[in-house]
């Protein structure tokens, strides 16, 4: 470790290593989501599939592999990284990529409830619950730093790949069910509520960073102060690197995160404003329909009794009874100004 070359830029995109059990894991990923996308026959949108594998993936593979993994063990600011790429950023790719609603429609009709069931599980369902994925997503980075989690795990091997995982689970937890189509949460979290949690986790993601760049102590100081290099700054500002970085990445991610769901919650009002519009002009449809029945049945019998009490000749009779006038001509909202003017020409 310690005859690792100075950490320029180029060194770091040069320096790759092979781990195993992440190669595994994005093998396993790419090639479940890469079957459930030829079974769809490309019913299935293109840019899904770009954000699972460029940047869900491709951000674990960065992460894993990458000179961030070849660095880790002698920088503190490598690993920082890393860890905020495999809590934040590569979960939003595979969420991004909704592998929830492509394994409903890939798969056939029997394992499709079966997911769906899965998803909707009481355990399920009580560990994504926005505020419960949110605090385990602050507790998971803060356990990571502030116990011996991580200087251990820089020590085993086995414990540090269980540490990605663990990372990558958490960011998952959170992130997935709020950007599926699938209805995997509450039914009071509307794309408005959803937009405000998401604020709200870009707020707390920014904690850890905080709290690692201001921390008085050293974060597995025993094991960097051992192995720093020595063309490497002091241990104290790697930290201070570290968890800059940490903080900006966070503040970063936060962006596209809400304007993922600003554009599912314009997409879902045009949806459901289209879906009125066929039922009011059916509606409509129908009503015309129905007048032009009662017109001609009206002009068939009504020769005979033009002139009697309660025709069109006695005006004292044709007045309607008063009645409660609908909702719809005195709301103010754009449903109601829509049957306004289907309503127009009745």
């Amino acid at each position: 470790m310690s005859a690792l070359p100075a950490d320029t830029p180029g060194h770091l995109l040069a320096a790759w290593q092979l781990d195993v059990p992440a190669l595994l894991l994005i093998v396993v990923l790419g090639g479940a989501y890469g079957w459930g996308v030829a079974r769809l026959r490309g019913r299935w949108p293109v840019v899904r599939t770009l954000a699972f594998v460029v940047l869900g993936l491709g951000t674990l593979l960065v992460a894993t592999m990458s000179g961030l993994a070849v660095y880790d063990h002698v920088l503190f600011w490598p690993a920082a990284v890393q860890n905020i790429l495999l809590d934040l950023v590569a979960p939003l790719g595979l969420a991004l990529g909704d592998p929830l609603r492509l394994a409903v429609e890939a798969l056939p009709e029997r394992a499709a409830g079966r997911v769906r069931r899965a998803v909707t599980g009481r355990v399920v369902r009580a560990l994504t619950f926005p505020l419960v994925s949110t605090a385990l997503v602050l507790l998971t980075e803060l356990t990571v730093y502030f116990t011996p989690y991580f200087s251990t795990a820089l020590r085993d091997g086995w414990l540090h790949e269980l540490m990605y995982l663990n990372l990558l689970a958490a960011g998952c937890l959170f992130v997935v069910p709020v950007l599926t189509k699938e209805e995997t949460l509450p039914a009071w979290c509307t794309h408005p509520v959803r937009a405000a949690l998401v604020f709200l986790d870009g707020v707390i993601d920014a904690v850890p960073g905080l709290v690692v760049m201001t921390h008085g102590s050293l974060i597995a100081g025993a094991w960097y102060l051992n192995h720093h290099p020595d063309w490497a700054p002091s241990v104290h500002y790697d930290q201070q690197l570290g968890g800059g970085v940490m903080l900006s990445i966070a503040e970063l991610v936060a962006l596209p995160f809400l304007l993922a769901i600003l554009v599912q919650w314009a997409r879902t009002e045009r949806v459901q404003a289209a879906a009125l519009d066929r039922r009011l002009d059916e509606e409509h449809a129908a009503r015309a329909a129905r007048s032009q029945d009662a017109a001609r049945a009206a002009d068939a019998g009504g020769t005979g009794r033009a002139g009697q009490p309660g025709s069109a000749g006695h005006p004292g009779h044709s007045e309607e009874p008063d009645r409660v006038r609908p909702w719809w001509e005195t709301e103010q909202n754009e449903v109601a100004s829509r049957i306004r003017r289907h309503h127009g020409d009745d």
